[in-house]
């Protein structure tokens, strides 16, 4: 028995693996899906190519594309925003304060550039500031910022 695969099994079979994806989300299956669907070009390309030779392009095809996906484009994907990490990227920070906290209420710092898409931030201190005083960033509680003079 002969075992024919026309082109179009090979696009239809990638193109549900790629629109699988959407339901699993791990973006892997797609590039199984990718090289399927450019086997079923291939095919249209050399009709005569046999199964055994397709599904060994499949899996070089395969094979190829998720080391380029691992090695060259997902570190180019990774997010090197600091959302998500207030601590990390407050503490240390040097600002100056515009207004002075007292026992009643916070006051508030200014950094010269924007940390976290504001630059003026409430503070807390154990010290006695006057406006105008450069103040360290020593910790973060809530939405205030703990602060010494630097």
């Amino acid at each position: 028995m002969e075992i024919h695969i026309v082109y179009w099994y090979w696009i239809v079979f990638g193109i549900l693996l790629m629109l699988s994806e959407i339901f699993i989300g791990s973006f892997f299956i797609f590039w199984f899906g990718a090289s399927a669907t450019a086997v079923g070009v291939l095919l249209i390309l050399i009709p005569q190519l046999s199964p055994a030779a397709q599904l060994i392009a499949w899996t070089i095809l395969s094979l190829s594309f998720i080391v380029a996906w691992f090695k060259f484009f997902k570190p180019l994907s990774i997010d090197k925003t600091k959302a998500g990490l207030s601590r990390e990227t407050l503490v240390g920070e040097i600002g100056q304060i515009i207004n002075t906290p007292t026992s009643e209420k916070n006051g508030v710092v200014r950094f010269p550039v924007p940390l976290l898409g504001a630059n003026e931030w409430e503070v807390i201190s154990q010290e006695e500031l006057a406006v105008g005083d450069r103040v360290r960033v020593t910790e973060v509680s809530g939405n205030s910022l703990i602060v010494t003079r630097a």
